[in-house]
């Protein structure tokens, strides 16, 4: 059974194609797909990611460390922690990958660490922003309402998320009622934004790329 954060950008769909990133710089060790498409996909997320000077944001399932760097990269005075449990089944994505990664972009304002999304090491409240792209999708058996929940409790009051991942109804369920449920506890501004429709790719790129029903939730805790 497949458990906890998997491959960011990397392996989208259960039992679907690789997905991973093309670089212009070959120092790099991003594995490569569609360089304009993972650019925007990854960037447009990061883009979502709000952090106040001196704040953390979490990365839940960083695998390549991809997300992680691009959002540190636009939170120069802020911190970055990419965490991801870097499981056998996908042994290409290693902590040691994120760590050159990192390097080679110059960001210093991250690190990376092993966690396992079923069940976080880090305290309630404790991160400024909270973020994720294509992974709960990946966990195998697990309620993926249920990772949001435990990736959402880390969150401090005031902080904000943006998780993008594959939210049809099969896998996710009734995402409408969950961000209900969510305004209904005091969340503000929490909605579902598709990206397969123009936003990150047009629905002909979501449907190759077996991407269909991509969304962003974002909000305030």
């Amino acid at each position: 059974m497949r458990r906890g954060p998997t491959a960011e950008p990397g392996e989208v769909g259960d039992g679907g194609i690789a997905l991973v990133w093309s670089w212009p710089v070959p120092a790099r060790r991003y594995r490569p797909w569609p360089g304009k498409l993972s650019k925007q996909i990854v960037e447009g997320t990061a883009s979502q990611v709000k952090l106040p000077q001196g704040g953390t944001c979490l990365d839940v399932g960083c695998g390549s460390g991809a997300l992680s760097i691009a959002v540190a990269r636009r939170n120069p005075l802020a911190s970055v922690v990419g965490a991801d449990r870097w499981g056998a089944e996908y042994a290409s994505y290693t902590k040691e990958l994120c760590e050159f990664n990192a390097m080679a972009e110059g960001a210093s304002n991250v690190r990376f660490e092993r966690a396992d999304a079923v069940k976080l090491p880090y305290a309630d409240e404790s991160f400024d922003a909270v973020t994720s792209n294509y992974v709960y999708h990946n966990v195998t058996g697990a309620d993926k309402q249920a990772l949001l929940r435990e990736t959402l409790r880390c969150l401090k009051k005031g902080g904000t998320f943006a998780i993008h991942d594959i939210m049809t109804p099969a896998r996710y369920g009734n995402m409408q009622a969950f961000c209900q449920s969510l305004r209904n506890e005091g969340y503000e501004d929490v909605q579902l934004v598709a990206t397969d429709d123009g936003l990150f790719m047009d629905k002909a790129e979501a449907a190759v790329m077996m991407l269909a029903g991509s969304t962003l939730l974002v909000g305030t805790k």
